[in-house]
């Protein structure tokens, strides 16, 4: 009897087992998730060159740019694989895994050969600002971009449910990023020293935002002033401070420090970010967003996308070689450090992973280099192109047959070329014989003929990465290293091929991060398809690049 008893009860077990393992959902449950970090976080620094990882190392403290060195993955040797190097391309391509080529983003602004008309690269006359009355301050959409990015991606993968935030001083280094389905956008206004964004997201700023406006940071860190974090003397990887390399700010006699922003706040909070409040107060926003927006706090994945604009403003007006610059990273090292250990404690140490890089570097100052007996100069951009249509109306009877030499390739007018006299064939021909004498030109390609043209196969390649058929001018000017269009002698600039403009950094840190480091040589299309590999959704459907496996657990 009790053995009968016994039989019963395991099979009335196995039964109620059975049945409960068949009613048990599928894809709900913790373990039958999808291993990926709570947040995935961003961060670009425009203009920063990879070796500014090493070059102020010694300097730096443990929590910012040496603690991604040291418990995450550095790709030692990324480079930007296209012409030019500038910032509505870098963060396109950083984060569709694509090219102008492709992307469509061929320029900071650019001209559609269709029409002749420039377009900027995040413009939208189609959408309003909403958090200030600067008009044209919001007239800004992802729109200009054919493709997805790695933010839409992933809210494609959850059905929308990951939060994607954006934050940038610049509109471009937030929109490009955020992608088509962000959930929201912020940039800085200038002149009323607000996050703002367009009605492409929204059609008013979220109570968060505003009370953020509402606190005047702007104001209180500008009345600091900017001075030297350390004793100056000690800034020994700087040239001194008063040298004829630099920009002034306005107003002021020299370009030195300390420098007085106090007296500066009655001509707006656009001077905010040519200092490194400004990066402070990106990330002040990026944590609001973190805090109020609950990123990371479920287990959807979010994604935060950071833009750090002001070491751009300060190295154009700088250059690399400066303390400025110097106090800048130092500055944005104890930012990062700060930002890092925010998140340990909101997100948690393990459950995030961020990583590091950068839209292009910068160049040299061409009369530092001189100076200092290297090979530079300045290629006269304004003046050449006007000698050159002189020629081509003397020549062929046109006038103003070339538009502009922007982003170093020539765009045509092809209604004046159709009215005078020869054929678009010889005049390009005539161009490119002008263009080949001019002192620091190395090479130029009628883009008809890329494929072929006796050149290094280097340049080949991003030349035609960078060619946009509908975006581009027909005709790819390539100077020599260390020469960059410009006339003025301050400050310092990028664009150019030179490695000095393409090579970034990309370091990654945290969840499913091994610690290490490669120099094997990667592009930075690659850097989209690493992050999407790590999460395990499809990458952008304009996507050329491969991604970094060695940097994965």
């Amino acid at each position: 009897m009790k053995i009968k008893t016994l039989l019963i009860s395991a099979f009335t077990i196995v039964t109620l087992s059975a049945s409960a393992q068949q009613k048990k959902p599928l894809a709900t449950t913790a373990g039958n998730a999808v291993p990926r970090p709570k947040l995935m976080v961003g961060i670009m620094v425009d203009q920063m060159r990879w070796d500014y990882l090493y070059r102020f190392y010694e300097r730096y403290g443990n929590g910012g740019f040496k603690r991604m060195l040291n418990e995450g993955f550095s790709v030692e040797n990324t480079y930007i694989d296209y012409l030019p190097s500038v910032t509505g391309i870098g963060h396109s391509t950083v984060y569709t895994g694509s090219v102008p080529a492709i992307h469509g983003i061929a320029g900071n602004d650019f001209i559609v050969q269709a029409t002749g008309k420039t377009l900027y690269c995040a413009g939208d006359s189609t959408v309003s600002t909403v958090g200030s009355s600067t008009v044209a301050a919001g007239q800004m959409s992802p729109r200009n971009l054919l493709v997805t990015t790695m933010t839409d991606e992933l809210r494609m993968a959850t059905n929308y449910r990951s939060k994607v935030i954006a934050v940038a001083s610049k509109d471009r280094g937030s929109i490009l990023p955020g992608g088509h389905t962000a959930n929201a956008a912020y940039w800085y206004d200038g002149p009323s020293g607000n996050w703002i964004t367009s009605t492409y997201y929204m059609n008013e700023l979220p109570a968060w935002v505003s009370n953020f406006n509402a606190q005047k940071y702007p104001e209180k860190y500008l009345k600091q002033d900017w001075n030297t974090l350390y004793p100056i003397d000690t800034y020994v990887q700087s040239t001194k401070d008063d040298v004829r390399y630099e920009g002034k700010f306005a107003g002021a006699t020299t370009p030195t420090f300390p420098v007085k922003t106090s007296a500066m706040i009655d001509r707006g909070f656009g001077i905010l970010t040519s200092t490194p409040y400004g990066s402070s107060l990106t990330l002040d926003l990026a944590k609001a967003a973190v805090e109020n927006e609950q990123l990371g706090a479920d287990a959807i994945t979010d994604f935060l996308a950071i833009s750090v604009s002001p070491p751009d403003y300060i190295g154009h007006q700088f250059g690399p070689n400066s303390i400025e610059v110097e106090d800048t990273y130092l500055r944005l090292d104890r930012d990062l450090a700060a930002f890092f250990a925010y998140l340990d404690s909101k997100v948690g140490k393990g459950n995030y992973t961020a990583f590091l890089t950068a839209d292009h570097a910068v160049q040299q100052n061409a009369n530092y280099m001189l100076d200092n007996k290297m090979p530079a100069g300045f290629f006269q951009t304004s003046a050449i192109m006007r000698e050159l249509n002189t020629v081509l109306e003397n020549e062929f009877k046109v006038k103003n047959a070339v538009r502009s030499f922007s982003n170093y390739n020539v765009s045509l007018n092809y209604p004046a070329i159709e009215s005078g006299k020869g054929s678009l064939a010889d005049i390009k021909k005539r161009i490119i014989e002008f263009l080949q004498k001019k002192e620091g030109v190395a090479f130029v390609v009628d883009m008809e003929e890329a494929q072929t043209t006796n050149i290094p196969e280097n340049y080949r390649e991003r030349i035609i990465n960078g060619y946009n058929r509908e975006r581009s001018g027909v005709i790819q000017i390539v100077l020599k290293p260390a020469w960059y269009s410009g006339s003025g002698g301050t400050g310092a600039t990028h664009g150019t091929l030179s490695p000095n403009d393409t090579h970034i950094p990309f370091v990654l840190m945290g969840w499913g991060i091994k610690q290490g480091k490669t120099n094997t040589p990667y592009n930075m299309s690659d850097i989209a398809p690493t992050i999407t590999g790590l999460l395990k959704i499809q990458e952008p459907n304009g996507n050329i690049g491969k991604a970094v496996i060695e940097a994965y657990k």
